[in-house]
């Protein structure tokens, strides 16, 4: 079964897509910074982000300096919401 998910990778790239695991998303050569689910609120345009990946943990937001969002969301607030009910945090 897939589910809307997301990785990080070091070069600052946000993946994005329907897989079955975070590690689907990896193309040769990422090194992946943790990852987690994703859906869109159209109504805030606003890309939100929560949770973590099974395969790699929670996204390492502070080992990249720029975070690049994938073309079809480009012009939206991307909100990280950690899994750990702190508070969410705006990356882009």
């Amino acid at each position: 079964m897939t589910h809307p998910k997301f990785i990080l990778t070091a070069k600052g790239e946000i993946k994005m897509g329907m897989v079955t695991l975070h590690k689907d998303l990896l193309e040769s050569g990422d090194q992946c910074l943790g990852g987690g689910y994703w859906e869109v609120d159209y109504g805030s345009n606003r890309l939100l982000l929560d949770g973590e990946s099974t395969d790699f943990g929670a996204p390492l937001w502070h080992l990249v300096d720029e975070v690049k969002v994938p073309k079809g969301f480009s012009g939206m607030a991307v909100v990280y919401y950690p899994s750990d009910g702190s508070e969410a945090i705006r990356v882009a």
